[in-house]
């Protein structure tokens, strides 16, 4: 405990005992070692022997002196520190020297870590000797443990990884919550939200103004991403980044090149939108890369890799399409579109790109713009001529029938290109959102077969489960669960488990809205093999005494939410030749 008093020739107990040993006359020994050891200041001792009468032991009133003094002397500390003086740094490296040898004293180790955490740059040897006791290590200031971590890397990997497995499983717990709604689902929380989130707080503390530390984490994001293509890490990527501008950290915004395209971006994410004039921005930034400098496509396509970004991005094309088919104009005539379809592409390469090091924007498919969107459109004019029919006069009705088919185009696309494909799950989600019975169920089997299997990734099922919930009660008509399910989810879910857990989800939510006999063969069907995770046998669990209880006291009416989704309606001219819709 008072290991390194005698380095800095302070007696200790060890002197004590030596002293006893050796005197003949104890008491005179005892008052000769208080003397040299107490206080030295001579106005005290004259209130020693009062506070004796008053029953006060010497060793409260030495340790109330010495907190006292232990708390102004970390005070001064803090203030040489935040001083202008030249020397304010040598005359803490002295202090430091001086009381390091006392620094597994736990009264005094305050008063070192206090210094420590000042010092811009810690003696090497103190370092060293920090990082090899783990009590040291553990106690000491994030500001020192940044000036070892800069040069240990296997170390500060080991802090980060907790902190980056912990995003994660938040991520993805958000993903499978048991709320389904469409407005507030996975994508609600606005980018400053995000950023408030417990790890992006403490790798920014971690990170302060550390640049070396920065790279250090990007190089994990970017090692991560590859081996799991898990697109959570993008996510973090730009948070991070984010939180950083928020801080005014310039030491680390002046020198990444994405700040700015990051900045403008989280700008659009944040209304759900590009604008013309930010689509001018973004476009600049990325046209701006130079020659040499192609590795900063890399870290671009990462940054537009993040789902946050692409939601916006497709959001966006969706609105552009509405724009284009009110003013009867073709995709191919709007540059706003094709930047959209731009970064999709790009942020759609990411991995491909880095894992190849092959920093070069991806060509995007022009038949993309002249062949898949136009079918889309057609899609859009079949729904919206099928409305209006419906609406007319008995007197004036035709005999028009709901196109059961889509365009072999559509399907083709959806299935052999990813941005038409994610363009494709957004028309499915939109036309959710508008309630559009019909059209939902034209579409859903053809999302069976789709890029990458991504119509069962976890962030569009998650999307799509929220907006059925709009649909609720069309699940009581047996055509309809049978799209949803039979001609769906259910093609799937034996073989891929999330799909299991999504289904579950949603019919926890409305199964009170289902046929009855339907719901009795989804129950049978949907039961988990013993080799399921809990967290699918829980749901299935739950589901089961929901309609336990749901034979005892008959369902309530629900009332539908309102709906305030960010995307303005457009008008459409009524044109005989030509109907159409927004998308």
């Amino acid at each position: 405990m008072f290991a390194g008093l005698p380095e800095l020739g302070i007696s200790n107990g060890e002197d004590l005992k030596e002293t006893l040993t050796n005197c003949t006359e104890p008491h005179k020994a005892i008052d000769q070692f208080q003397t040299e050891n107490g206080i030295l200041l001579p106005t005290l001792q004259s209130a020693l022997p009062f506070l004796d009468l008053h029953g006060t032991p010497r060793l409260e009133f030495h340790q109330s002196v010495f907190d006292e003094l232990r708390d102004k002397l970390m005070e001064r500390v803090a203030t040489i520190a935040e001083g202008k003086e030249e020397d304010r740094y040598v005359k803490l490296e002295e202090l430091l020297e001086k009381s390091f040898p006392l620094v597994k004293m736990p009264s005094i180790q305050p008063v070192v870590m206090q210094v420590l955490k000042h010092l811009p740059k810690v003696p090497e040897k103190k370092l060293k000797q920090v990082m090899a006791d783990k009590e040291l290590y553990k106690v000491c200031a994030v500001e020192v443990k940044r000036q070892i971590w800069q040069d240990n890397q296997a170390l500060f990997g080991d802090e980060v990884s907790p902190l980056l497995k912990q995003y994660i499983v938040e991520k993805e717990a958000a993903l499978f919550s048991n709320d389904l709604s469409i407005l507030h689902n996975f994508f609600s929380p606005s980018p400053k939200t995000r950023r408030q989130g417990e790890v992006v707080l403490k790798l920014t503390q971690m990170i302060g103004k550390n640049v070396k530390l920065y790279d250090m984490v990007l190089q994990f994001l970017r090692t991560l991403f590859l081996r799991t293509r898990n697109v959570h890490y993008r996510t973090l990527r730009a948070e991070l980044l984010m939180s950083l501008h928020d801080l005014d950290i310039s030491e680390i915004c002046s020198v990444d090149p994405c700040h700015k395209f990051s900045w403008c971006l989280d700008a659009c994410i944040r209304e759900k939108f590009v604008d013309a004039k930010r689509a001018r921005e973004l476009q600049g930034f990325l046209d701006g890369v130079k020659k040499g400098q192609e590795q900063v496509l890399g870290d671009l396509s990462m940054i537009l890799c993040d789902p946050f970004a692409c939601n916006t991005l497709v959001l966006s094309t969706v609105r552009n399409l509405q724009e284009l088919l009110s003013q009867d104009a073709l995709p191919r005539d709007s540059p706003d579109l094709l930047l959209l379809l731009r970064m999709l592409s790009l942020g759609q390469g990411a991995w491909d790109m880095i894992d190849s090091q092959v920093f070069k924007e991806p060509r995007m498919d022009l038949e993309v713009v002249t062949r898949f969107l136009p079918a889309m459109m057609s899609i859009v004019v079949d729904d919206y001529t099928f409305t209006v029919e419906q609406k007319l006069p008995s007197e004036e009705k035709t005999s028009l029938a709901y196109p059961t088919t889509l365009p072999e185009t559509f399907s083709r696309y959806i299935l052999d290109n990813r941005v038409a494909c994610e363009i494709g799950l957004y028309y499915a989600l939109h036309i959710a959102k508008l309630r559009n019975k019909n059209a939902l169920q034209r579409l859903l089997p053809a999302l069976v077969d789709t890029y990458n299997d991504m119509a069962f990734g976890d962030i569009f099922l998650h999307l799509l489960t929220g907006h059925l919930t709009l649909l609720s009660d069309e699940f009581g008509t047996e055509g309809f669960c049978t799209a949803v399910f039979d001609n769906f989810l259910l093609t799937s879910f034996s073989s891929k488990e999330n799909v299991h857990r999504h289904c579950l989800r949603l019919l926890n939510h409305l199964h009170q809205k289902v046929l009855p006999t339907y719901m009795e063969t989804l129950m049978k069907t949907l039961e988990p093999p013993k080799q399921s995770s809990e967290s699918v046998k829980e749901l299935y669990n739950l589901l089961k005494e929901k309609l336990e209880a749901s034979k005892k006291s008959p369902p309530q009416p629900e009332e539908a939410p309102s709906l305030d989704l960010g995307l303005h309606p457009v008008t459409v001219p009524p044109t005989p030749s030509t109907p159409t819709t927004p998308v």
